[in-house]
Parts: C-alpha cells; structure tokens; sequence
C-alpha cells in the first residue's frame, strides 16, 4: 500500500516542472493521490501544461488567492473533480522587487502589503476556501524559509514568511477541532523559479552545503516534496502546528 493511497489532495503552486510543488504533485501520484493543480491569470495555460508532465495529467482550476470571487468558487471548482479533500498543499509566494534585494528600508507599505497578502495572508484564505472540503483527518502542509532569522536580501518577504509561520499556528488552533491538521515544512534553499526571482539569492544559499551536516543540494527539490507527502499522509495524525526542517540541519547549527 502506498503512502497516499486514495487520497486527493489540491496542489497550489504548479509553475514549471522545477516548481517545488511540481514535485510534491508527481510524487503525491507516485504514491496513490489524486491531484488537483490550481493557477490564474497568464499562468494558467503554463500550468495546464506542466500538469500534462506529470505521471497522470491533472485538472487545473482557477485560484487567484487575492480574488474573494475565486475563493468563494474554490469549492465548487474544485467539486467538478473530486467530491471532497484530503490535503491542501500551499506553496504560494510573492514580494515586488522593491521590498526585496537590500530594500528593507526602502519599502513602502503598497507593496509590503502585496508580499504579507499573497505570502503570508493567502494560508488563511486558501484554508476557509478548502474547508468544506476537508474532513476529520486531513491535512493542510505549507512551505517557507525559516522565518527566525534576517537572511540576507530577503527582506520584507521575510517577514512574511514569520507571519506566515504565526498565520500556520493560529489555523493549526481554529481547525484543530474539526480533526484538520496545519504545518509546514521549511526547506533549504532550491534553484527554483520563484527563488532566482530574488535579487542575489544567491548569498542567501552560498555556503549552505557546506554548513550543513547532511550537505544540501539546492538543485534537487526531491527531499522537500518527500516531506510534504509525509504531513500529507496519515503517517503524522497528531502533529499539528508543526515546522519541520528540511535544510540539511542548517537551522540547528550555530554560525
């Protein structure tokens, strides 16, 4: 029996097949899900075909995470393709150039505002918009970059990622009741589309593999989508709330 047997699972995130979402999909199928991708605007038809890449195509619908209309018709979507959920991954992020890139000072609140609603603020939006499709037993997994700490040109997406964090743990208390489980995984860096978007990200993976006791390949996305799937199964029924560190244990080692 595999890992996610029967399970269907809503995938945000799909951009290119090195999207790390791209990889929790395919091994989501790999391991016996059904997938559903979600995409907007220009992107969509560039999602559509990425999902023809993956083991089994998958359907695509429509989710700006900023748009109250699409959220509000997120279930319904949805329902043209499965009847219910089981887990909702969220890989969802965006910050203008301009609060980014040694910009910290810089900022002005337009566009931090941009970065704290599509980075931090849309983990709450996408979860009421997937509850009436999650029952007792399902999972909610997110992705960030340690938000402990000030990385160099991360800047105010930073900050977003520590309210995305707090944003993780408040859900993990309001839809703990109703057996919905919330966490995250934080992983090292990856050469992924959205991360060379940063302005000189790469001082923020210099020196990673070297830092880290089990070394870190920032090119294979591979290990973060394996401990997605990992919350996303059964396998973790009471932990909620949860970050877990997929860095090569950078994040426990002293500078």
């Amino acid at each position: 029996m595999a890992l996610l047997d029967g399970k269907k699972l809503l995938v945000t995130g799909v951009l290119t097949d090195g999207s790390i979402a791209f990889h929790v999909a395919r091994l989501a199928q790999e391991q016996g899900a059904e997938v559903v991708l979600t995409s907007f605007g220009r992107q969509f038809r560039l999602t559509q075909a990425i999902a023809r890449r993956l083991p089994a195509a998958a359907p695509v619908v429509q989710l700006d995470v900023t748009s109250a209309e699409d959220l509000d018709a997120l279930a319904e979507r949805v329902r043209e393709h499965t009847d219910h959920l089981d887990g909702v991954v969220h890989s969802i992020g965006f910050a203008p150039q301009s609060v980014m890139g040694g910009n910290f000072l810089a900022g002005e609140w337009p566009d931090v505002a941009t970065a704290l609603e599509i980075s931090a603020y849309s983990l709450k939006s996408l979860a009421v918009a997937a509850k009436p499709l999650l029952g007792r037993g399902s999972s909610i997994v997110g992705l960030t970059f340690d938000g402990r700490y000030a990385w160099p040109v991360y800047d105010w997406m930073g900050v977003a990622k520590a309210a995305f964090e707090a944003t993780s743990r408040y859900l993990a208390r309001d839809l703990g009741p109703d057996g919905i489980r919330v966490n995250l995984v934080s992983a090292g860096p990856v050469r992924t589309t959205a991360a060379r978007s940063i302005p000189g990200f790469e001082t923020m993976e210099g020196g990673w593999p070297d830092r880290a006791p089990l070394g870190w390949d920032v090119s294979d996305p591979e290990p973060t989508a394996r401990a997605v799937a990992a919350l996303l199964s059964d396998w973790f029924p009471a932990t909620t709330g949860e970050i877990v560190h997929v860095d090569g244990g950078v994040h426990a080692m002293g500078l």
